[in-house]
């Protein structure tokens, strides 16, 4: 995948590199100058001549993964990880055995990653939702994809269609070009062909005016035609890095700006952004020209490759902003691509996706959270380089699940995956089992369903319809949620439920039920929610004594309902001490079926609730 191809271009002058030891030096070597096919080649000698140890699986391992190698790499991890490894090697290795379609084990070693680092967003969003390939799964195909006829035996990628009906690329099919040492293939131009209304498309041809004896792509045209943003190398410019005790100098990728004049591309020229310190890649403009997009490994980041975005103005340009954690992760986010409609587009490695790099999009406007854009886009190889003319309904990206980064043709499906998130307005944390019905624009309930463990729900509707959302959770004041008409793709519709407050009167407060499961004792989550509810109240009337009554239904025997309930109280007046409330303040006894609410000899369901309950009363106010 080019993320990391064109990440550091480099020259390196004659002299020794640093080095593990003198028996990896040469293979090291190879390794520090990205030239990973031939640093594996040296390692694997050693490994042959039974010198092979925890340092050269790690580096075999490394190499394969930059090249994205899934099945030695995953050899190489397996090794490395019979002993303790830094956190970050179990992740890259449940990257690699995703993408080789083995997602139990992938799993396994992304729960020791999560338990090595705990804090890292990627573990928390892992173990916030451990089953999300089931979820992504599930959803609607919102694309139907072909492979594109303009694909090579290269590396093919970067695919935009402008409105003139131009299609630019980058590709290393140009074999008259000499190879680059990361995997062996010519160094990147960029291409054009034409797209046809019929669907065909022309055969390839160099673009004139902006290729260079560097890495040159890929590109963003303007909606005119008229300005071009590429990316090509600091070289160009005599720039470049100097590391001395490598002996060696080192580039950037440069972001360059070129204008057609009779339909030619001319002019080109670095843009003031570039920096020697920092790389500037994949640009993205804006439909009217004023607001340019790119990724970049620049200072004030949130991971090691962010989305930024820049005001453009002419040949001037803003102060680059960090398009923030809704969007970067403290991964790699890479390839943006910006709709008329504002969706943004773009590639992570990060997010919970299906194997390698995965295609995301986020609504600008909304300011929403990226969602996953599904199969069959993704894949459990590198998918990445998406780009979208909403105007002619086509969309083009880049994939390697063939074995080389092909360019492939993706047409919309009609219809809408709304991705309905429910959430506490006071905790702002999602809500587990709440119901939601799905109504269309002539009232009727088209679907019902339940949030899952992630307070998450996905239905599938019409393209262009409004919709409401009728959304009941005990506990909760029920809420009504719309998503407007919308075209095809995915809707986020984020439904913030208000929590009931509880009741204070002279001699009690009251809670809504507090649940327990079946025979059990311990506290739910839910509970604790209500809970929590009576530790505020104790918290603002701190002269407050509560005595906590937990009651059982009829059925059962008179005995276990005492003891059920008497540990369900004590569970209850162990939670509201846990949280800070002097022990003196809070009591609790169990009576079992002795107080029953409702006398009944056939009690229904609703009855048997009623009597299954939870009384708090005020000893003290």
């Amino acid at each position: 995948m080019k993320k990391l191809y064109i990440t550091l271009s480099f020259v390196i002058a004659s002299g020794i590199l640093s080095a593990q030891n003198n028996k990896t030096k040469s293979a090291d070597k190879l390794f520090d100058r990205f030239e990973y096919v031939e640093a594996a080649n040296q390692y694997l000698k050693l490994v042959d001549e039974n010198q092979n140890d925890n340092y050269i699986n790690q580096q075999l391992a490394d190499s394969y993964y930059n090249v994205f190698n899934t099945k030695e790499a995953v050899k190489w991890y397996s090794k490395l990880v019979q002993e303790e490894q830094k956190p970050e090697v179990y992740y890259k290795y449940s990257q690699m055995l995703k993408a080789e379609g083995n997602y139990d084990e992938a799993n396994k070693q992304m729960q020791k990653f999560a338990s090595l680092a705990p804090n890292d967003k990627r573990a928390i969003s892992f173990k916030n939702n451990p089953n999300y390939l089931t979820k992504l799964k599930s959803q609607r195909p919102i694309f139907d994809i072909k492979p594109s006829e303009l694909s090579s035996d290269k590396s093919d990628f970067g695919g935009i269609l402008t409105n003139d009906n131009t299609i630019y690329f980058a590709s290393a099919r140009n074999t008259a070009r000499k190879n680059h040492g990361w995997n062996k293939e010519p160094f990147l131009d960029i291409y054009q062909a034409t797209y046809n209304e019929n669907g065909t498309i022309s055969e390839a041809t160099l673009v004139e005016g902006v290729n260079t004896k560097w890495h040159d792509g890929p590109a963003s045209v303007t909606a005119d035609g008229n300005t071009m943003y590429y990316v090509s190398e600091s070289f160009n410019e005599n720039k470049f890095e100097k590391v001395k005790e490598k002996n060696a100098k080192y580039g950037r990728m440069y972001l360059y700006k070129a204008t057609k004049n009779e339909g030619k591309w001319e002019n080109a020229k670095p843009i003031s952004l570039n920096s020697t310190e920092y790389s500037l890649r994949n640009p993205s403009i804006s439909n009217d020209g004023k607001t340019l997009y790119f990724s970049s490994d620049m200072p004030g980041g949130i991971g090691g490759e962010d989305i930024w975005k820049v005001s453009v103005n002419g040949d001037e340009y803003g102060t680059p902003e960090n398009l923030g954690e809704n969007i970067n992760t403290g991964g790699n986010e890479s390839f943006p691509f910006i709709t008329e409609e504002n969706s943004l587009y773009f590639t992570s490695d990060s997010r919970q996706g299906f194997g390698g790099y995965d295609v995301f999009v986020a609504d600008l406007k909304k300011g929403t959270e990226a969602i996953n854009v599904g199969e069959p886009v993704n894949s459990e190889k590198d998918d990445f380089s998406f780009s979208f003319n909403t105007a002619k309904k086509v969309a083009m990206f880049s994939s390697n699940r063939e074995g080389v980064d092909n360019l492939y043709l993706a047409n919309p499906i009609c219809g809408v995956n709304a991705i309905v998130i429910v959430k506490s307005t006071e905790t702002r944390k999602t809500i587990e089992g709440a119901t939601i019905n799905v109504v269309d624009n002539t009232n009727n309930v088209i679907a019902t369903d339940l949030t899952n463990g992630v307070g998450q729900k996905i239905f599938e509707v019409e393209c262009e319809k409004e919709y409401t959302y009728k959304i009941s959770k005990d506990g909760f004041e029920d809420g009504i949620f719309t998503s407007p008409a919308s075209g095809n793709g995915s809707t986020l519709v984020e439904a913030y439920l208000e929590p009931i407050k509880p009741i204070i009167t002279e001699k009690e407060v009251i809670l809504q039920p507090i649940f327990f499961e079946f025979n059990e004792s311990n506290i739910t989550a839910q509970g604790a929610e209500e809970l929590d509810k009576l530790v505020a109240i104790m918290i603002e009337y701190p002269e407050m004594v509560i005595f906590a009554k937990s009651h059982t239904d009829s059925r059962g025997k008179d005995k276990y309902n005492l003891i059920l309930s008497e540990n369900r109280a004590k569970s209850t007046v162990q939670y509201i001490i846990s949280k800070g409330i002097d022990k003196a303040r809070i009591s609790g006894q169990g009576f079992g079926e002795s107080e029953l609410k409702i006398q009944c000899d056939d009690c229904t369901e609703e009855e048997h609730s009623q009597n299954r309950r939870s009384e708090f009363l005020i000893i003290k106010k």
